[in-house]
């Protein structure tokens, strides 16, 4: 069989390519590098003839990393579904049974996702030449840069292919892969940024390439054992899990319902009637939802968090205790992460294993409903989350001079609690809104990058502008989590070596936003504008609910 010559390949190309969803993420995809491009764009008034080499060098840089992290978020979305997607469809067991080997299946389905993410990357050629037209750049430049984000969707791409073989859910292949790609992604910018040339050039050139080819041969070998000798197969696909098995041969962390804090997110089953007046999808959520699919996603997600929380806690809180915002970063970006995963898939789910309709006959109400699913996902990724706030707990009770200013340590609580709810409602809302739980928990993570990642963006790039004063700039980031946490006034002093006095360490000031005449800081309207939007946020998904209850019972 040639190596074109793939029928796995010439389905999802032709399935991914004339869907409306492909023509609509490329103009997306243009139109946010475009806007990079635009506002970065230097004024007329100063002519290309005048546009110095380290203008020109800033704009390919923003839009080398735009178009760098929009190909690390947009691969997990193409691939982490190719194999997963078969196993939900029932339709993995075929695949497996054709003459296809397991080679063959695997360079179909990365293939095709590539496929597509190579288009998207050629399409912004125009814009690269525009910067390239500044002057400044050298064409080996460019080249080099389209290498490295070659390299990076090949590899990111592969990544997420792997954890659709391990998993059966997309939604746990998805979450997996953004929690390996992005810390990788981050680091390859760390690599990759720096102002002298030959550092560059050796990290592209003789760094990157045999480090991404030796993790695409490592990566194939395990996905092709994996379909050779598939263990998630018989009964399509669907036995039942036996958790005490299946901790015999697990790897790290082992979860037990009835050990403290696993009881936390995953009550112990129930052995007795259950009582008047509960809620049964409440119960069936806690109870044997999280564990309908075994406990990969979570032991990974736990053990990778608390991998990379070790060297963090070390260098921004025990190191420099005045960046303790820094880390609360941290623990609200993983819970942006992880808890979609939760939430996004918990109505559409229902809709995939064909249950909603014997959902919608029951005597239960579509507020109790929707309250027992946001309930459910709610606790399971607060749970996750707060897990990782243990070691802030450490830090303010061994460090003196994080405990002067225990009051702050209240307010990161807060902040990381409001965000847990605020992932969980818009997941709740995405998933009444879509079909499919891989378009609803994508459909969430775009709007959690809108309204918590976008807005420091716009901070950051209008912060040379003298037309903007700080408290106006602060504005812009009220909607983000993050800059709440980094807005948390945290004056600390330490005693220097000698002993005698008490030097300050360098203030992270908060500053003003002038709201209704007050001036408030970012923390504090944070804190205040978002259980409200919560609140609207799942009531309009009630009423989403309720429509579609209504539209069944019409059709019906």
């Amino acid at each position: 069989m040639r190596l074109f010559d793939n029928p796995v390949l010439t389905r999802e190309l032709l399935t991914t390519l004339r869907s409306p969803r492909a023509f609509v993420l490329q103009m997306l995809y243009i139109a946010a590098l475009g806007a990079i491009v635009y506002f970065a764009w230097p004024a007329e008034s100063e002519g290309l003839r005048q546009v110095s080499p380290s203008v020109a060098r800033g704009l390919f840089d923003i839009f080398f990393l735009g178009q760098f992290f929009l190909v690390a978020l947009m691969a997990p979305a193409f691939a982490a579904g190719g194999i997963s997607g078969e196993k939900e469809r029932k339709t993995y067991e075929l695949l497996l049974a054709s003459p296809l080997s397991p080679g063959a299946i695997l360079f179909g389905k990365l293939a095709s996702a590539l496929a597509y993410l190579v288009i998207l990357i050629v399409s912004s050629l125009p814009l690269m030449i525009l910067c390239y037209l500044l002057g400044g750049l050298l064409l080996s430049e460019i080249i080099r840069a389209y290498l490295v984000l070659i390299l990076a969707a090949g590899t990111f791409g592969l990544l997420s292919t792997a954890c659709s073989s391990f998993f059966r859910r997309t939604s746990s292949a998805l979450v997996v892969s953004y929690l390996v790609i992005l810390p990788l992604a981050v680091m390859c910018v760390v690599l990759t940024r720096t102002d002298a040339p030959s550092v560059r050039e050796f990290v592209s050139i003789a760094v990157l390439p045999p480090w991404c080819l030796a993790a695409w041969v490592v990566l194939a070998i395990l996905v092709n054992r994996r379909l050779l000798h598939p263990p998630d197969v018989g009964s399509e696909g669907k036995d039942v899990i036996d958790e005490e098995e299946e901790m015999k041969y697990a790897i790290g962390v082992v979860i037990d319902r009835d050990l403290f804090p696993d009881k936390l997110f995953a009550p112990a089953k129930r052995t007795d009637l259950m009582p008047d007046g509960a809620n049964p999808v409440l119960d069936k959520e806690l109870r044997s939802e999280i564990f309908s699919q075994g406990t990969l996603m979570l032991r990974v997600v736990i053990q990778v968090s608390m991998l990379l929380s070790i060297p963090l806690m070390a260098g921004l809180l025990f190191l420099r205790s005045d960046k303790a915002g820094y880390y609360v970063a941290y623990v609200l970006t993983f819970n942006m992460l992880v808890g979609p995963v939760f939430s996004s898939g918990s109505i559409t789910q229902e809709r995939e294993r064909q249950t909603m309709s014997l959902l919608l006959t029951t005597l239960l109400r579509p507020v109790g409903i929707v309250a027992a699913k946001l309930i459910a996902a709610l606790r399971v990724s607060t749970v996750l989350t707060f897990l990782l706030t243990e070691q802030i707990v450490l830090a303010y009770v061994m460090l003196g001079e994080l405990r002067a200013r225990l009051w702050t340590l209240m307010v990161f609580f807060l902040i990381i609690a409001v965000t847990c709810l605020a992932t969980s409602t818009i997941g709740l809302l995405c998933s009444a809104l879509a079909r499919k739980t891989a378009t609803a928990m994508v459909m969430t993570y775009l709007a959690l990058l809108l309204l918590f990642a976008f807005p420091i963006g716009v901070e950051r790039y209008l912060a040379g502008d003298q037309r903007f004063t700080d408290s106006q700039l602060a504005a812009f980031t009220v909607t983000s989590p993050f800059s709440a946490a980094l807005n948390v006034p945290m004056h600390t002093t330490r005693a220097d070596m000698a002993g005698l006095n008490a030097q300050p360490l360098k203030v992270a000031d908060t500053v003003l936003v002038n709201v209704a005449g007050l001036r408030l800081p970012v923390w504090l309207i944070f804190l205040m504008i978002y259980p409200p939007f919560c609140l609207a946020g799942f009531g309009l998904t009630c009423l989403v609910f309720r429509f579609r209850w209504w539209r069944a019972g019409v059709q019906g």
